[in-house]
């Protein structure tokens, strides 16, 4: 068991960005492990913490939720894990197993259910807590660098394309083809839909059409509406950018009977009018995926091939991986890699 003190980020109060710290090493109790972290993503979601935009925050808090690394030690009441074990552990931290979408086996909106980085402390760090039941096993093909965006934006769109209702063959468009968006190309692409990317600019299109996609619409320079009904209209869009704003018009471009998934999550609202009535379409949002929705997003990514496009930052950097985040600078995504 480790003990002592580790290096750590965290967010001490509101409206502040992550600062460098020493913490002590947290020891786990009940039904924890502790876990040394080897990788945590940067994810847009970590903002919530500095904006305090999450109910149950409290500070300070150490950000991170996107966390792979090595079972240190585990608590007496812990089953089916050893010491040694590579997990990760996503935006899914708990779940009390007693409220009612616990009792109905839906533990992503547990009612009481903990989310690490925000409502717990999480991966800025060099050690780090967890329950049992958020933990997801690692397949030994994927780096702990690669794996661990896989842990929210993977799992994210890999469990929402999945519970589309999309079958092989039909339209599905991503918009925004940032972190997340880069992996719902793949994971869209190699499910076997008709994948169309929707960025802004013309800039990234021949490294997305590498990932799978078929058709790239840049927002700014095509009319993205008539570019999907050219196509017959989008089974599923899924948003997966930040705004309100940009995912309305995108409405017009549903199939009959289509859906537009939201897992972006902006301050500006989304505007619904008569053109969901007539074509009969739906908005669905799509929150994450608990830990065995986690280890089949990572065994569908090793199978078929999707990788996380990254940037590595060791825990030193962190304030510099979050700003790159905060500021859309990163190409893809960022990660926190701590040094062997």
């Amino acid at each position: 068991m480790a003990k002592g003190t580790m290096k750590a980020f965290e967010i001490q109060k509101r409206g502040e960005k992550p600062k460098a710290t020493e913490r002590p090493i947290p020891q786990p109790t009940g039904r924890q492990v502790q876990i040394r972290v080897e990788a945590c993503g940067v994810c847009h979601s970590d903002m919530f913490l500095q904006d305090g935009g999450f109910p149950g925050i409290q500070y300070p808090r150490i950000p991170g939720h996107e966390v792979v690394g090595i079972i240190e030690e585990i608590a007496p009441e812990v089953q089916g894990w050893k010491v040694g074990d590579r997990v990760g552990v996503g935006w899914h931290g708990s779940h009390c197993f007693h409220c009612d979408p616990c009792r109905h086996g839906d533990f992503t909106l547990c009612e009481k259910g903990l989310v690490p980085g925000i409502t717990m402390d999480g991966g800025y760090a060099e050690y780090m807590i967890a329950p049992d039941e958020a933990l997801a096993r690692v397949p030994k093909e994927l780096n702990s660098a690669e794996a661990a965006p896989l842990l929210c934006a993977g799992v994210t769109t890999f469990n929402s394309l999945r519970n589309s209702g999309a079958r092989p063959g039909d339209v599905v468009a991503v918009q925004g083809v940032g972190g997340l968006g880069h992996l719902a190309v793949q994971f869209a692409a190699r499910s076997g839909f008709y994948t169309v990317a929707i960025g802004r600019t013309k800039k990234n299109e021949n490294e997305v059409r590498e990932f799978g996609a078929k058709v790239y619409i840049a927002s700014e320079e095509q009319n993205v509406v008539k570019e999907l009904q050219a196509l017959g209209g989008a089974k599923v869009i899924l948003a997966t950018a930040p705004s309100g704003k940009s995912m309305t018009p995108l409405l017009q471009g549903l199939a009959t009977n289509g859906t537009l998934l939201m897992v972006g999550i902006g301050e500006d609202k989304l505007e619904v009018g008569v053109e969901l009535i007539m074509k009969r379409g739906k908005v669905l949002g799509w929150p994450s995926g608990t830990a065995m929705d986690s280890e089949e997003t990572m065994t569908f990514a090793k199978n078929n091939g999707v990788r996380a496009m990254i940037e590595k930052f060791d825990l030193n950097r962190a304030a510099e991986a979050y700003d790159r985040m905060a500021t859309g600078a990163a190409h893809y995504r960022a990660v926190i890699v701590m040094k062997k």
